[in-house]
């Protein structure tokens, strides 16, 4: 099983090797063309000499990501919140219809394997979280958690970022709206229930497909979607406002 360690080295997580004749069992991604703005590119072509090495096993890698501040602002009208947190870069679930996929590009990666297996992650985010609240100039209005990507994917389980973000935010008594297709969100009841005790949270439950074959092929790594409704059930209980979002 792998196991994730707070560090600011990468750690490989290993994972079943790529074939080339079936995608990577757990990924969406058959492959990691480059990313859109690098100067170069390469292009695999045959050249006639037979190939008898195994390919090395495809490994995940979490990085350190040392950002400056953790809320992102934005003033789009055809964006229902003006400010967001994303405690993760890239997205283990895999879903292969992901729109945050072409931002791993400004990382130099590449949208395909690497946003699925190259991770970044910001440990200091609660620290930066309560300094920005606490600052003189700020406005209060509702902050959106894992809009980009999943706030809830496999790496929060070893490393409760998310987890320590909601109790700054309960802490300062601040409204929060969320989204997740992740059954790791039911960790979290008992903080949700605390802000819903003071009416600050939204809690919406992604389903894209209730067809459990569809649904490996398109988001291999997510929770299965029959549990789709459990996990809104579940959240519905300490009276969060939640919802089941069904994609079509």
């Amino acid at each position: 099983m792998p196991v994730y360690k707070h560090s600011s080295t990468p750690i490989s997580l290993a994972m079943p090797a790529l074939t080339s004749n079936s995608p990577l069992r757990g990924a969406a991604a058959p492959s990691a063309p480059g990313g859109r703005f690098l100067v170069h590119r390469r292009d695999a072509f045959d050249d006639g000499w037979p190939d008898d090495d195994a390919p090395a096993p495809l490994r995940t890698e979490l990085f350190v990501d040392n950002a400056r501040r953790v809320i992102n602002y934005n003033s789009s009208p055809d964006i229902p919140f003006d400010r967001s947190i994303n405690p993760y870069r890239g997205c283990e679930h895999g879903c292969v219809y992901c729109f945050a996929r072409p931002s791993h590009a400004y990382l130099d990666l590449s949208p395909g394997l690497d946003f699925e297996t190259k991770l970044f992650w910001k440990p200091d985010a609660p620290d930066l979280l309560r300094k920005e609240l606490a600052a003189p100039g700020y406005r209060c209005a509702p902050i959106a958690l894992g809009m980009n990507t999943d706030a809830w994917q496999p790496v929060e389980r070893h490393t409760g970022l998310t987890r320590q973000l909601l109790e700054v935010l309960l802490e300062a008594r601040h409204p929060v709206s969320l989204i997740t297709k992740s059954a790791l969100i039911e960790r979290d009841l008992d903080l949700l229930a605390e802000l819903a005790r003071h009416e600050l949270v939204e809690v919406m439950v992604s389903v894209t497909t209730l067809d459990d074959a569809l649904a490996r092929r398109l988001e291999p790594r997510a929770a299965a979607p029959h549990g789709g409704s459990r996990r809104s059930a579940a959240c519905m209980r300490p009276a969060c406002r939640s919802a089941c979002c069904l994609r079509r």
